[in-house]
């Protein structure tokens, strides 16, 4: 009885490194082929499925119990710590992602779905049947829930997605090992050679966690044509900043943020016909730009008094303050005295300040609004391109402020970019898409917008590289591959917009 507790001990670590290997292949997933609500649905359903399996199988396990026990966490130790640095490695060198993926996921839940089924079986002889299953069950829960917590908390922001799986892998190892002495009586003659077998397997994953740095930097550097100067796992998405002959960029998620060589192109695009719309210039509240970049370009219009800039994640607006070659290329804008940062969800600030159940008075009102967000190329994001979102930015604005959007393509992704704008109209704006050509993403789209009926905006501030007078009026007419089309409007609890960027850019991948 006194090898009990620690068995149970055992079904809580086999059930926290279970649901881990399945939090990290959805993540790989959603991060190399975006589309996470996809991605986490397919790697949740076949892992569940491969589980089932696994527990079928174990019917066929008649005799020696003990030893298929050690031999199975000492597989699942290897192939499911193994498996996100061999998931991102296949991605970058070679053209089968999908089957790695799938395949590795369907033999990891199997293994794990044979777990349960063998120790119960094992600890059959030890305990009333009803109570077994009852305090087993609970366990396995509970680790699932110890897993989930400690993924999002702990191991993604703190230790990354590479460490975490080999971390997991060592733990199964570990299981695998002490088993070896738990149940030295069931395993006989084997002992030995599966406690040797046990130990090289925890050795290599130590190895395997020591050099995880190493080995990340591997696997990204094929995903990257530049050289790799600065990576960061943060609570919300990996920053990897690159440098080659053509400048420096910035990826989130292994998605291009911007290129040195001509981000000024994108950012000027995106603030100064906004600011030239507005009436007053004084207080401007940005959404997302933690780069700083589109706060630089709000700071060449003397006129402006206060800049509050909202974005979810510290980790980026700290590589805005602290990197140098970014601050170098935000002119150190987050230094300002006039800029203020909050690191919070631009929609959940929004509507904690100007939602339905906010203060009605002392509310502060800004001149402009920039919304700089990623591409809505997953739900998270698709939230903040809403009917719901665009009601709150209406509401935080003055009477005769602008607001603006990026867009997405109106040429490559041309239902994402109407669809955004007509949401933007649906929230009680007039609009006035317009778009402008920035090489590393080609045809570039934004959407401006003001409460009331406004014409192409012609004020702009001296000492701007790209931008002139004389193209405003162009940048806001399409060409007839690039006109208006009918689209839904995309809502919460739709999200059509999410569905439109991802089969339109899914063509070019």
């Amino acid at each position: 009885m006194r090898r009990v507790p620690l068995l149970f001990l055992t079904v809580l670590v086999i059930a926290t490194c279970g649901l881990v290997y399945e939090l990290l292949a959805g993540a790989v997933a959603s991060y190399v082929l975006g589309d996470s609500v996809t991605q986490f649905s397919l790697v949740i359903g076949l892992y569940l499925s491969a589980m089932g399996l696994g527990s079928y199988l174990s019917r066929f396990v008649d005799v020696k119990v003990a030893r298929v026990f050690v031999e199975v966490e000492l597989a699942t130790a290897l192939l499911g710590g193994a498996s996100t640095p061999l998931l991102f490695l296949s991605f970058a060198m070679t053209d089968v992602f999908r089957v790695v993926l799938y395949g590795t996921v369907i033999v990891v839940g199997a293994l794990v779905g044979l777990e349960i089924p063998l120790l119960l079986r094992i600890l059959k002889d030890e305990l009333e049947f009803k109570e077994l299953v009852a305090k087993v069950l609970s366990l396995d829960y509970l680790g699932a829930l110890a897993g989930s917590l400690l993924f999002a908390i702990v191991f993604v922001p703190e230790l990354g997605l590479v460490r975490t799986s080999l971390l997991m892998g060592l733990l199964n190892g570990a299981v695998g090992l002490g088993s070896t002495w738990l149940l030295a009586d069931r395993l006989g003659a084997a002992v030995l050679g599966l406690r040797i077998r046990a130990g090289l397997v925890c050795a290599l994953m130590i190895v395997a966690v020591v050099f995880s740095g190493e080995i990340t930097r591997f696997a990204e550097d094929d995903l990257y044509t530049d050289r790799i100067v600065f990576v960061r796992q943060t609570a919300y998405q990996r920053l990897v900043l690159t440098r080659g002959r053509t400048g420096t960029s910035l990826y989130i998620d292994g998605n291009l943020q911007f290129s040195s060589l001509d981000e000024y192109r994108y950012h000027e695009a995106l603030v100064h016909p906004a600011m030239g719309a507005a009436r007053e210039r004084r207080n401007v509240l940005v959404l997302g730009g933690g780069d700083g970049l589109a706060v630089r370009e709000v700071l060449k219009h003397p006129e402006v008094r206060r800049v509050v800039l909202v974005d979810l994640d510290p980790g980026m607006t700290w590589l805005a303050r602290s990197l140098p070659p970014v601050r170098e290329l935000n002119g150190d804008s987050l230094g300002d005295p006039r800029v203020r940062v909050v690191n919070e969800d631009a929609m959940v600030w929004l509507d904690g300040r100007y939602g339905r159940a906010a203060p009605r008075t002392g509310r502060e009102t800004f001149d402009v609004v920039i919304a700089d967000f990623p591409d809505p190329n997953n739900f998270s994001l698709g939230k903040l391109y809403t009917r719901r979102f665009y009601g709150l930015v209406r509401a935080a604005m003055s009477a005769s402020g602008a607001f603006v959007v990026q867009s997405t393509s109106p040429l490559f992704a041309r239902q994402a970019f109407w669809c955004i704008a007509e949401t933007v109209q649906s929230a009680g704006f007039h609009v006035r898409p317009y778009h402008v050509a920035v090489p590393s993403f080609g045809e570039w789209g934004y959407v401006l917008a003001r409460t009331e009926a406004f014409d192409v905006p012609r004020h702009l501030p001296s000492g701007l590289r790209y931008l002139e007078h004389e193209m405003l009026t162009s940048m806001f007419r399409f060409a007839a591959d690039m006109e208006r089309i009918p689209v839904e409007i995309n809502r919460l609890d739709n999200q059509a917009l999410v569905r439109y960027y991802e089969r339109e850019w899914r063509r070019f991948q």
